[in-house]
This record gives C-alpha cells, structure tokens and sequence, in this order.
C-alpha cells in the first residue's frame, strides 16, 4: 500500500526480491492535476504500468468498508506492507496480518504527514526510516528497526530519495527477520505530530533569521517553494549570518547576477527568482527591471 515515488522504491525492491510475492497493490485513486486537469495516475502505479506488471492495482476512494477488507483477507497475505499510502487503515485490516509502515523519521519524534521536512526545519542532525507493525493510532505502532542517515545540508527531495533506498533495504531485512526480531514499545512522551503541508508554509519574509530561511529553502524546495507575500518565487539563495545596522529587508547590493538583502541577522544573496506567472530569471534582471535601487526596500 503505498502512492508516491518513495513508496515505489520500496515497491521495486519487494517484486525484485528472489523470496518475496507481490499479491496486490493498493494506491490512491487517479487525480487531476495541473492547468490542464490532465487525469493523472499516482507514480506507484505508472511504475507497474510502465513495466507491464501483472498483479491487482486497487485504488479505492476508501478502504474502510467490509469489501475491502474481505478482498485482503481472501489474499492470505503474510504481511501487510504501507510506505505513504495516505489513508489510515481500519482495524478490520490491521488484524489480517502483520501491516509495517515504512514511516520517514526516527520515531517516535516526528509522527504524522511530513517528518523529513521538519527534521529539515529543525535542522536536525540526523534522520532515518522506521519499520513499524502498525496499531490504532498514529504512527504509535512497536518499533521493528530503524535505518539512520546524516542529513546536513540536504534538500528534501534528495533526503526522500536517500530514505526510500534505506526504507527499501529495511524492508526486506524486517520480513526475513520477523519472527525473531524484538517490538520495541514506543515512548510516547518523546513524540510530537507533524502536519500535512500546505502552499501557506511556504510564505516567507526578512524577519527571519538566516538559519530560519535555509532551512525553509531545503524542507519546501519542490513544493510549496519559498516566496514572498506578493508571490515573487526565491528559487536559489545563500544566507550570511552577519551583525548590522539596517533595515530588514533592504537591498545592500546589485550585483550582476544577484542582489543581496538585509535579513534578522545577516544578509541573503538572492541568485534565482520568479515573479508570479513568469519565468524564472535572475534576481539582478528582475529589481532592473523594476527600477529598485540599492537602499530600497525589497520587493
């Protein structure tokens, strides 16, 4: 059960398995997206398309009604496997068989919809993958594993693809190991809840402190992406962390390529940007061509 590119990789890794049999896959129905309302399939199941795979794709609207669960029962499956599925499994599933999630943190610190962006937020040293039997509840299930990796500097979308690898290792180690690995309780009171994000996260201004805004830049690079209350798009800066005396929000510099703006606590050069439904250009072109000096405010 699973619906984006890191449950994929971990897909890929069970059907390539010598010792594993894929008996169905669950995925999120078919949406419309972009301008164009293109029906558009979730990258688990192109993935199958794309390699003509033969096995039982389901996409149900919801998998809380008996069918469902009777369909999974007359599978006789050993293990239930979900990797950011995206719906929350009912206890007439769970009691099937073993269900492990793959969930993209170290738990129990980050539960919820967006672990690796908040350890990006946080600036966290470390994250990783957990293999969990999952329980009623969110995310509270006994620890099977975990996989660590040393995230310094990484954007979210190369630390998705960094943990899907680990997730999909993890995987295989966890079910040829079930029966003589330890459940490990989780404790509870060391957890805290992360949220869906939304486009609003993404909103951001000078006010912030260096850390603050490169840290946002990393966690929300492929969406929301960072911008300004007007919408202008900062596609790629750096942040300098260095005492002055200015106004927030100020343009220092206008260099050739970029312009440098006053920040809480240093400055940010500004390198790629994009003005609302236009195309992306450099941030030098863009004040230019808006007559914006040196002392002016930034917008």
């Amino acid at each position: 059960m699973g619906t984006p590119h890191y449950a994929t990789t971990i897909f890929k890794a069970l059907i390539e398995a010598y010792d594993m049999n894929v008996c169905a896959l669950f995925t999120q129905p078919d949406k419309k997206v972009g301008r164009g309302q293109i029906l558009s399939s979730p990258h688990i199941k192109q993935f199958a398309k794309d390699n003509n795979l033969q096995l039982n794709i389901l996409q149900p609207e919801s998998i809380k009604d008996n069918d469902t669960a009777e369909y999974i029962k007359s599978l006789k499956p050993d293990f239930i496997i979900v990797a950011a599925y995206g719906k929350i499994l009912p206890e007439s599933i769970l009691q099937i068989a073993p269900c492990i999630n793959l969930h993209a943190s170290l738990l129990p610190k980050y539960r919820g919809a967006s672990p690796i962006q908040q350890a990006i937020l946080n600036d966290d040293e470390y994250s990783g993958v957990t293999a969990m039997k999952m329980a009623k509840g969110l995310d509270n299930g006994e620890m099977l594993g975990f996989s660590y990796v040393k995230i310094k500097d990484l954007n979210s979308d190369a630390l998705f693809e960094l943990l899907s690898k680990k997730a999909a290792d993890l995987t295989l180690k966890v079910i040829r190991s079930y029966e003589n690995i330890l459940h490990v309780r989780q404790n509870d009171a060391l957890s805290s809840k992360t949220s869906k994000i939304t486009k609003e996260d993404g909103e951001i201004n000078f006010y912030l402190t260096c850390k603050e805004l490169k840290q946002k830049l990393l966690a929300f690079t492929s969406w929301p992406g960072v911008f300004l209350s007007n919408g202008l798009k900062l596609k790629s800066f750096e942040c300098e962390k260095e005492n002055h005396n200015n106004s927030i929000g100020i343009i220092a510099q206008i260099n050739q390529k970029d312009v440098v703006v006053t920040c809480a606590d240093g400055y940010v050069k500004l390198s790629r940007i994009a003005a609302p439904s236009k195309q992306e250009t450099d941030a030098s072109s863009y004040v230019n061509g808006k007559r914006i000096k040196v002392g002016d405010t930034f917008c």
